[in-house]
């Protein structure tokens, strides 16, 4: 079962690194608390070190006779995305309400804004990742969710030519995250990969000779 928490500004139990921005609320109160190294963390058993976003070890906290834990460490600890929008003073669990479309930021060779490539079965998607190069080979391009999402949403079309091989790559770890086969029958193939903690993806077709990739990047978003 997907578990999602929304944890607001000063009702939060846990604490998030995450910058000065963190301390502007108009709730902060000021109070006396202690690093507690005697604490001892361990999940399903195991003994695990919390560390920040940075990868530096942090201890919990003890206050009025209760242990905080930070929230990052706890979150990468239980596979579970952590982000914090500083706007609304909200550290966000889990996958998020509301999907980011991967076309924020997206760059590539094959990125275009032409209606004639855009459109894909009589609608106009505005932005795309459309590769038709021709001659068999690979086709490619990068994401950046840098390990502020739970999930990834990947719309995918194969156009001429069915795609036997195509693939999702954590791309610092060089680990598969996603295999599928896309055939020009299915439209629109919605793919969903579990991206918790991951920073950089490789995402990779091989494509026949008269086949193209079709990816819509208004539609295909984070969660």
């Amino acid at each position: 079962m997907k578990k999602k928490w929304i944890i607001a500004g000063a009702t939060a139990a846990l604490m998030l690194t995450a910058g000065t921005g963190v301390y502007a609320g108009t709730q902060l109160q000021e109070i006396k608390a202690y690093l507690n190294g005697n604490i001892q963390l361990k999940y399903n058993g195991t003994p695990i070190q919390a560390r920040d976003e940075k990868g530096n070890a942090v201890l919990p906290i003890t206050y009025n006779g209760t242990t905080y834990l930070p929230v990052r460490a706890v979150a990468d600890v239980m596979g579970v995305a952590v982000s914090y929008d500083a706007k609304t003073s909200t550290v966000e669990l889990g996958e998020k309400a509301e999907g980011v479309a991967i076309a924020k930021d997206f760059k590539d060779m094959y990125y275009t804004k032409d209606p004639a490539q855009t459109t894909y079965l009589g609608k106009d998607y505005k932005e795309a990742f459309f590769d038709n190069a021709g001659s068999k080979r690979s086709s490619s391009f990068m994401l950046y969710p840098k390990g502020k999402y739970q999930k990834l949403y990947l719309q995918v079309a194969a156009v001429g030519e069915d795609i036997d091989n195509f693939f999702v790559n954590d791309s610092e770890k060089d680990v598969k995250l996603k295999t599928d086969t896309i055939a020009v029958k299915d439209g629109l193939k919605t793919i969903e990969v579990d991206i918790t903690g991951v920073n950089e993806l490789f995402v990779n077709a091989d494509l026949k000779s008269s086949g193209a990739m079709f990816v819509p990047l208004t539609t295909s978003y984070y969660k």
